[in-house]
């Protein structure tokens, strides 16, 4: 398992000042971020626009992911330990067992479409 990195990314760095409104429009206007194995726990990250987003390994603990529309994205091996994600969707590929696994228990989700 790899250890959750904090990326100089700039895109990144909106996220971990609570600019999602402002990482939102960095991807409207075409720019891509890199997320995989990054350090994403503790954050307020309602609204964030992840279609289709490599989450791979992501750390979300304690992160407040409400109403996030994940359908799409890679989440092989995300941690979503104590994370708040009522009103989540999820890639159908995932069951949700292996989600109410890692909120609960902190496993990593394994992506049975990867």
């Amino acid at each position: 398992m790899p250890t959750p990195i904090i990326s100089q990314d700039p895109m990144y760095q909106m996220l971990r000042n609570d600019d999602v409104q402002g990482f939102n429009k960095a991807r409207e206007s075409g720019k891509t971020c890199d997320l995989r194995a990054c350090d994403l726990r503790g954050l307020d990250l309602r609204n964030i626009n992840l279609k289709d987003i490599d989450l791979t390994d992501a750390y979300f603990r304690g992160a407040d992911l409400r109403g996030i529309d994940f359908r799409g994205c890679r989440m092989d091996g995300v941690s979503l330990a104590n994370a708040k994600i009522s009103g989540c969707y999820f890639p159908p590929s995932i069951p949700a067992e292996e989600i109410l696994l890692s909120v609960s228990h902190g496993t990593r989700l394994r992506d049975q479409a990867q």
